[in-house]
């Protein structure tokens, strides 16, 4: 079945695209406000800490389980499931992964257009077209009608040619261009006015809070949700490698590309805070709290941009384009979920399936437009806040408990033949059995609280 569906040729093509579902806005924004508001360093250790004793476990159950079924999340549920009720609560459990994938992707479509008309807005602004720059740059309904419907169609193009020449082709493409994009920003960034007391809140930690509850929830918020866990898309990037592959080892070169990129955000985003407060633009509420993320991206960074003339003009394309690659590459596989499952369950086409589902995702994100003050909030908070947490811990379930132990050793024997004598065996069963689960429970516990 793998080699009908395709199957990534290569470990870096894998490592690449895995990395860049994990690599998406919110590594890029989302990380660096969460460590300026808990303590800098200190939510950077703890971060750390979590998603390797953690996030990693748990991001190996879905490459594990993807792997072994080399099927979507339904038929993966049910092939390690023994009773017919069991079998069934999993492929519920797969229909709803791919069904929170696909909400997902209906707001982040929406975000991630914005990232393209800022984008597009600084050529407008290159060009002289300063009229055309600011519609590009005004929030309109039309404005983000058509860059969502780009965004979609950019997306659903690369899915459509399939696994090796549309999502491991354009992985191998983008990543490594996002990747030299955030470290030319960085040091650019770095040589500006200011941008030294934002590398100091950034690095310099506080202590003070770093046992408490609100800072380890939040952190370990962070590093699950910016490893793409809970919705499948691991489970169906895992189904798409080589039983030859040693898949501990490939699950630790993700997970370590995922930081890395979300800590070298930390070293362009802060520092441009500081830079733009310099110059002059708030970041700060009337409570002397941190602005929100959303504020800072289309808001603040923009103006401060504005402050240093036609080097900003440049910068902010670069920056934009950045932003929109990570969009794409976490874009990519949201919708990588539904189109499989669609796929190899009714036996369509590809090319024909992936216009289908992208097309009525496409359609959901308009009617979320024309509602944006009722929606827009609430499908955000259903699928990362609630279905996430609740779905990651159902994989850990059926991988920690369901999952018959002598089947899932065999499994990661394949690229690992002397697993049982490694520590990561002696270590990750009882993990993703207990530790996960629990944890997974008390994020969710978290949301519930607000």
């Amino acid at each position: 079945m793998a080699g009908s569906r395709g199957e990534f040729s290569s470990r870096f093509g894998f490592v690449m695209a895995a990395s860049g579902s994990a690599v998406g806005l919110g590594n890029i924004w989302g990380f660096p406000t969460q460590a300026a508001s808990n303590g800098g360093a200190a939510f950077l250790l703890v971060y750390l800490l979590l998603t390797f004793l953690l996030a990693y476990p748990a991001l190996m159950a879905e490459l594990i389980l993807g792997r072994h079924a080399h099927s979507n999340s339904v038929a993966a549920l049910r092939k390690v499931s023994g009773s017919h009720l069991v079998r069934e609560i999993g492929a519920l459990t797969g229909i709803a992964g791919f069904t929170v994938a696909s909400l997902a992707l209906s707001f982040y479509a929406i975000v991630a257009g914005w990232m393209v008309a800022f984008c597009v807005a600084a050529l407008a602004e290159l060009s002289g077209s300063t009229a055309l720059s600011h519609w590009l740059t005004s929030f309109g309904l039309w404005r983000n009608v058509l860059f969502l419907v780009i965004f979609l169609a950019l997306t659903i193009g690369i899915i459509s040619a399939g696994v090796n020449k549309g999502i491991e082709r354009w992985s191998r493409r983008l990543m490594p261009a996002l990747l030299v994009m955030l470290v030319v920003l960085v040091v650019y960034v770095l040589t500006l006015d200011g941008a030294m007391t934002g590398l100091k809140i950034y690095l310099m930690p506080d202590f003070s809070g770093v046992l408490s509850p609100h800072l380890i929830l939040n952190a370990l918020g962070s590093a699950f949700f910016s490893l793409s866990l809970g919705v499948g898309t691991m489970l169906i990037y895992g189904s798409y490698v080589s039983d030859d592959e040693n898949l501990p080892l490939l699950g630790g070169v993700v997970t370590l590309v995922d930081v890395s990129i979300a800590v070298l955000a930390g070293f362009l985003v802060l520092p441009a805070m500081y830079v733009a407060l310099h110059n002059g633009v708030e970041i700060f509420t009337a409570s002397g709290a941190l602005i929100s993320e959303d504020t800072l991206i289309f808001t603040v960074l923009p103006e401060l941009f504005a402050t240093i003339g036609l080097p900003g003009v440049v910068v902010s394309f670069t920056f934009f384009f950045l932003m929109s690659i990570a969009a794409l590459t976490s874009a990519i596989s949201m919708l990588e979920v539904p189109v499989a499952y669609v796929t190899e369950e009714f036996n369509t086409e590809r090319h024909v399936t992936a216009w289908v589902i992208g097309g009525i995702i496409a359609c959901f994100s308009c009617i979320i437009l024309l509602n944006f003050d009722e929606l827009f909030g609430f499908i955000i908070t259903l699928t990362t806040r609630y279905s996430q947490p609740l779905l990651g811990f159902m994989f850990c379930i059926y991988v920690g408990w369901v999952w018959r132990r002598d089947s899932l050793l065999q499994e990661i024997r394949k690229g690992y033949p002397e697993v049982e004598t490694g520590l990561f065996w002696k270590i990750w069963p009882w993990y993703v059995k207990v530790v996960c689960p629990l944890i997974i429970l008390g994020i969710f516990a978290q949301s519930l609280q607000g």
